[in-house]
């Protein structure tokens, strides 16, 4: 579940382009173009053969065939895919987007496909092993008041520890805000890097979302990782997980949204999450 860094020359060529009309594309002939990192297993990955596969490209397939277009996946970078999107590089796109208010400024989403708790990795044995709540999911509403007091319940173990989070992600606010005044947070470009410090003893904690971080969990490798603490889940991650898209294509919009409530209804969203995740993720 990820949050883009939107710097203010970026918030800028956003308003800009969005404020630009645009015709409406015939969707059908031009076909669509959708942007995933290939690079955040078990949503997205990159196949041994280049292609892109997961959670998100599986879905993609469904949502397309169901808007009769022929859509193709490409890869981005995730700490500028928004720019990208709103550059015309591409169309949409899918790679665990978390819908927030920062975004919504800039971009437009569908209706949520996914919605997930995220919560902190450790390796067994850890002085941070079991913390507080561990086992169980604390559902909170996005008031900074809340989240600070339920990260106070154990905020002391992690004085002087580093913990690590990717970059550009929705998570890393949640640990400046509430862990950066005891511990170091360090940002990566993936989270298999952060994960094989993790391992390696090079940092004391992960932060992520639970799929993301079970997906480590069964690499090889990393059999020394498990949970600790709560899971943090509800409002304060947004309504969940959509497609994003630019203000201008509202007709993009509706072909996804209509697409979305499809696989919703018909179970196939539940179906590709049992898959990928073990877990049903709809929201």
């Amino acid at each position: 579940m990820k949050l883009a860094k939107i710097l203010a020359g970026g918030l800028l060529l956003a308003t800009v382009l969005t404020a630009v009309p645009a015709m409406a594309k015939d969707w059908a002939t031009t076909g669509v173009t959708i942007a995933m990192e290939g690079a955040y297993p078990p949503w997205n990955l990159t196949n041994p053969d280049g292609t892109i596969g997961g959670f998100e490209a599986d879905l993609a397939k469904v949502l397309c065939a169901h808007m009769k277009v022929k859509c193709t996946i490409v890869p981005s970078d995730f700490d500028s895919i928004i720019e990208g999107l709103n550059s015309n590089k591409f169309d949409a796109v899918m790679d665990s987007l978390s819908i927030t208010p920062d975004r919504e400024k800039v971009i437009a989403f569908s209706t949520p496909y996914a919605n997930t708790p995220a919560g902190f990795a450790t390796t067994k044995g850890s002085s941070l092993e079991n913390l507080a709540g561990t086992g169980t999911i604390v559902k909170l509403s996005g008031d900074p008041a809340e989240a600070k007091a339920a990260a106070e319940k154990f905020r002391d173990q992690f004085k002087g520890k580093t913990i690590g989070v990717q970059a550009a992600t929705v998570y890393t606010k949640f640990l400046d805000d509430n862990f950066k005044d005891i511990a170091t947070i360090r940002e990566y470009k993936t989270t298999s890097e952060r994960d094989l410090d993790l391992v390696a003893g090079r940092i004391d904690a992960g932060f992520d979302d639970v799929t993301a971080e079970q997906a480590a969990f069964s690499a090889p490798g990393n059999d020394s990782l498990e949970y600790t603490g709560p899971q943090f889940g509800g409002g304060i991650w947004g309504p969940g997980q959509g497609v994003g898209l630019r203000k201008s294509d509202a007709d993009l919009k509706a072909l996804f949204d209509d697409a979305i409530k499809t696989a919703l209804a018909d179970g196939t969203v539940k179906q590709l999450s049992e898959k990928w995740f073990k877990t049903d993720v709809a929201p």
